[in-house]
């Protein structure tokens, strides 16, 4: 093997499929990056769970496999000066120049490097890049950290009437993200459901660009294509929440308020809270204004922010935390606070009726007669 590639896009594919790049395993090749130069170089990165793979522009002068540490590789290559870079080999001997730098390495056989799933789409989804990083930003985090329901660790795409929705949960919160999508070739009505580690590599391999991303469905796994990167990762199987009918959708109490506005009163009351000092927010829903009071072992704080609306003198407890995310993902600079009772979930919806783009849906706290 023998090619030239100039350093910044060697730089960057390396980075994007080390990610995918397995930390401690019994399989050393699965700590390297594959790299093929095969009329075109292509960088593999794979876990056995997610797979991360890009095209790169090359001078290839001898083709050839072989597999490197992705730890030693990145590291090196991200120190060399900018310039050209050579990377050529016999046998698992490979030297690796650029400038006045020279390295001799020792590779892996590229034999004991996995393939990746053979893939058999059954559907398959096309959408800007910029919207799909932007649901998978305003979503992710609210997936689920515990095992003990898997399919909960990642998030639902369901296709249905020209729409994509994505939505996280974990038991104490929901979110949800609509958009439209560009193409779809498949079924008009399907869902499943994707790993948040996958989700988090493709966001980060989005650009803020109207440039198509393509998601197809398979038997077993879901493909990201990306320009010249995919990822391909294995679905999560299992029964996901049921979430339309986790919403409620009859709230006798609905009020508008600047997001800003109201993190800025959320923050303000949190600053007596933390991790070590944990009380929720208790939160009392007046005519056009909300209270919010909390109390710790070193004091107590107080805010009040307006609203547009009657909250009936509705007193509710929240998780601080929570209720932040939830707007702080929220794309409006107004948002739509549903609510019942004091045990019943708040909804969080796009100001005008009837707008269901985004919606997060957050479960109260009981509060007690010292909260």
């Amino acid at each position: 093997m023998r090619f030239t590639c100039e350093k910044a896009l060697l730089q960057n594919a390396i980075t994007t499929t080390g990610r995918a790049v397995a930390v401690k395993t019994s399989i050393p090749a699965l700590e390297g990056i594959l790299i093929e130069a095969l009329g075109f170089l292509r960088l593999t990165g794979y876990n056995l769970e997610t797979g991360i793979q890009s095209i790169v522009n090359a001078d290839i002068q001898e083709e050839g496999t072989l597999v490197l540490s992705a730890k030693l590789l990145g590291e090196i290559v991200r120190k060399l000066p900018d310039e050209p870079v050579t990377i050529s080999s016999k046998g698992l001997t490979v030297k690796l120049d650029c400038g006045q730098s020279h390295y001799t390495l020792q590779a892996i056989d590229p034999d004991e490097f996995p393939e990746l799933p053979q893939f058999d789409g059954e559907n398959e989804l096309v959408m800007a890049q910029c919207d799909l990083k932007k649901m998978i930003s305003q979503t992710i985090f609210a997936v689920s950290s515990q095992d003990i329901r898997p399919v909960h660790t990642g998030s639902l795409f369901e296709v249905e009437n020209g729409s994509l929705t994505m939505v996280s949960l974990d038991g104490f919160r929901l979110a949800l993200r609509r958009e439209k999508y560009q193409k779809n070739l498949g079924d008009e009505h399907y869902s499943f459901v994707v790993p948040a580690f996958a989700l988090s590599e493709v966001e980060k391999i989005c650009d803020e660009t109207d440039e198509p991303i393509s998601i197809t469905q398979g038997p077993a796994h879901v493909l990201f294509t990306i320009g010249e990167t995919i990822v391909v990762c294995r679905r999560l199987e299992g029964e996901f929440l049921n979430y339309k009918q986790s919403i409620p959708r009859e709230n006798k109490i609905k009020v508008v308020g600047a997001t800003r506005d109201l993190l800025a009163s959320i923050g303000r009351v949190s600053l007596i809270l933390s991790d070590k000092l944990k009380n929720p927010l208790r939160c009392t829903f007046r005519e056009n204004q909300l209270f919010i009071t909390t109390k710790s072992a070193i004091g107590d704080a107080s805010d009040l922010c307006a609203l547009e609306g009657d909250g009936g003198g509705l007193e509710i407890g929240f998780d601080n935390r929570y209720l932040s995310d939830a707007l702080r993902f929220a794309p409006a600079d107004k948002v739509r606070m549903e609510l019942n009772t004091p045990v019943s979930p708040c909804v969080i919806l796009p100001p005008d009726e009837g707008d269901e783009s985004f919606l997060y849906l957050v479960l109260p706290v009981r509060l007690k007669a010292g909260d």
